[in-house]
């Protein structure tokens, strides 16, 4: 294939296109994950908007076509990530089950550290850094969403349905106990003495953080959770 129709093949179809939706969807989502992976790597100083276009097998400018700008892009990403975090917590009211709640939120935090271990370290290094990027998300968006679950936690204590804990620190509490798994990979299997955490593994943490943390909650496991 010569360079011509190798460029018109990755390039952005053109507007009122029947594909156009497909191909920005498989574009933007190849240069998400190539990011993912670049920045996870080399941090933000180091990575290249080249270097992500190269990994994702797309010109530069595509890259730039779909994202605007490296500091986009890393944005993106790490919002990406907080966003598939917490999901499963974006529609919980006061109805809800909290041993229901509390077991698929830590349940679904480490299978999302096992799927996506480089999206974890990202943020854990941007935090580390001192959020550059992050604060106005922190301070805003992220913080509302603490804030409007801690008071769903608080409403549970108060109907006694758990104990009065700090909603705040329990929420921080299972974010740092998933993501351990994934950021501090090499500890884990350094002390371990494994060549990597299986899925018998995460099973098997999944199960202990779940006792612990509901035992520390007073919040009785459901029967499924306790025989399983």
């Amino acid at each position: 294939m010569n360079d011509l129709s190798e460029a018109t093949k990755l390039q952005p179809s053109p507007p009122g296109s029947d594909s156009t939706g497909a191909v920005r969807a498989r574009n933007e989502r190849d240069i998400l994950e190539a990011a993912e992976r670049i920045f996870a790597r080399f941090g933000y100083r180091g990575a290249s908007v080249q270097a992500i276009a190269e990994e994702a097998g797309l010109p530069k400018s595509n890259v730039l076509y779909y994202m605007g700008s490296k500091r986009g892009l890393y944005i993106r990403l790490l919002e990406r990530m907080m966003a598939r975090w917490n999901a499963l917590l974006d529609d919980i009211s006061v109805e809800d089950d909290p041993a229901e709640v509390l077991e698929a939120f830590i349940r679904s935090k480490m299978q999302l550290s096992r799927r996506h271990p480089e999206g974890s370290r990202l943020f854990a290094a941007e935090i580390l850094g001192g959020a550059p990027f992050l604060q106005e998300y922190l301070c805003g968006e992220l913080r509302d969403w603490v804030q409007a679950r801690a008071r769903i936690l608080e409403q549970w204590a108060e109907q006694g349905r758990m104990d009065p804990v700090d909603p705040v620190s329990l929420i921080f509490l299972i974010w740092s106990a998933t993501q351990h798994y994934a950021d501090f990979e090499a500890q884990v299997l350094g002390i371990t003495g494994k060549e990597e955490i299986a899925e018998e593994d995460v099973e098997r943490i999944t199960h202990f953080l779940t006792r612990v943390i509901l035992k520390g909650c007073g919040v009785k496991p459901r029967e499924s959770a306790v025989h399983s």
